[in-house]
């Protein structure tokens, strides 16, 4: 593919993807990023945007002028979205809607009239809420689990798969991935556009401007460097809910397998997350900070449990294994490790954004 436009390209994810597609594309490929800046500190991937030589837009995919500044495409590389699954509680879903599913719409329409191919970065949270919170868990150790040989309608011990039922609500966040995916099969169906679709647990690695609805490993990691109040909330402000966690360079590498054979992928939709080897409670995630920092944190307890929150999920990756023999490298420690490495090395510029 000689030109990909990556729309989100200055948020973590889309800039990370962008780095990587540009530096292993060949002589003469182009990467173009496009993205409004909103998100604090997404201005800090524009100097690694422009060093790697990937192109960058100013511009909002809410916009369809926008995007075609970005100009024509091989491949739309869709990483956009409000990331908050507490968007819309309590104010206007206005800019999420418009956002997540209408931005969706001017992608995928973008894709259609210039011929490429179209990738879609989307989310676990389409699962919705309430069966989630109906899984047997127990608390043992620090964390959630499930009782051994437990399983029922995609779930298991190996995590949600994506049998997992649909019904019932999800957050508005939710629901705008959801309604965005099945557009983005519709425009396969109608038009012939070749698709990827990836639902995709927590994302994790350096350059990730963390907060405590989103990001929430850097976040951890940055409080127990920099300073400043962290706390447990919800499901009795114990620290014992669970998530696993992707390097956002191992779905890198699941993007890249794919691409490579595009015609043989097309149409595919996986769960994608770090499975039960890298999962980690709120709890032990504190433990591996303090480890890594050597700093430790007074933790607030908030037991009330927000509306869109989960106490568990982690990604059953059997699927995506089994057809593409790819399962993530990088592990939760390390990880944290990284994270750390990076916070200490680039504080003077962090450390405002993310004390």
């Amino acid at each position: 593919m000689k030109t990909v436009i990556v729309a989100g390209g200055a948020g973590f994810v889309g800039s990370s993807l962008a780095l990587a597609l540009r530096r292993d594309m060949a002589d003469g490929g182009r990467v173009v990023a496009i993205d409004n800046l909103k998100r604090r500190g997404s201005e800090l991937a524009l100097e690694r945007l422009r060093a790697a030589g990937v192109e960058f837009v100013h511009g909002d995919i809410r916009n369809p002028e926008d995007l075609e500044a970005a100009g024509s495409c091989d491949l739309l590389l869709d990483c956009s979205a409000e990331p908050s699954v507490h968007a819309g509680y309590g104010a206007s879903p206005a800019y999420l809607i418009n956002t997540n599913l209408m931005g969706t719409v001017n992608c995928l329409e973008h894709a259609r009239r210039h011929g490429g191919a179209f990738a879609f970065i989307s989310t676990s949270r389409v699962y919705p809420i309430a069966p989630l919170r109906a899984l047997p868990l127990a608390p043992a150790g620090g964390r959630l689990v499930l009782p051994a040989g437990a399983a029922g309608p995609g779930w298991s011990g190996a995590g949600i798969s994506e049998d997992f039922p649909l019904a019932g609500p999800r957050s508005l966040y939710g629901a705008t991935k959801l309604a965005s995916e099945m557009l983005v099969e519709e425009y396969r169906a109608t038009y012939g556009l070749r698709t990827l679709t990836y639902r995709c647990g927590v994302l994790a690695g350096p350059w990730q401007m963390g907060k405590v609805d989103q990001g929430f490993m850097v976040l951890w990691a940055a409080r127990h460097l920099y300073g400043g109040g962290l706390g447990y909330m919800g499901f009795g402000g114990h620290g014992h809910q669970v998530r696993d966690v992707l390097h956002v360079e191992d779905l890198y590498d699941l993007l890249a397998l794919q691409l490579a054979d595009l015609d043989r992928w097309n149409g595919s939709l996986f769960n994608v997350g770090g499975g039960v080897a890298n999962s980690v409670s709120l709890r032990e995630l504190t433990a591996l900070c303090e480890r890594a920092t050597g700093r430790a944190v007074a933790m607030g307890s908030t037991p009330e449990t927000r509306d869109a929150d989960i106490p568990y999920y982690v990604t059953d990756n059997a699927r995506v294994t089994a057809a593409t023999g790819w399962s993530p490298r990088r592990d939760v420690p390390g990880l944290v490790e990284e994270i750390c490495r990076w916070l200490a090395e680039n504080r003077a510029r962090l450390e405002p954004i993310l004390a």
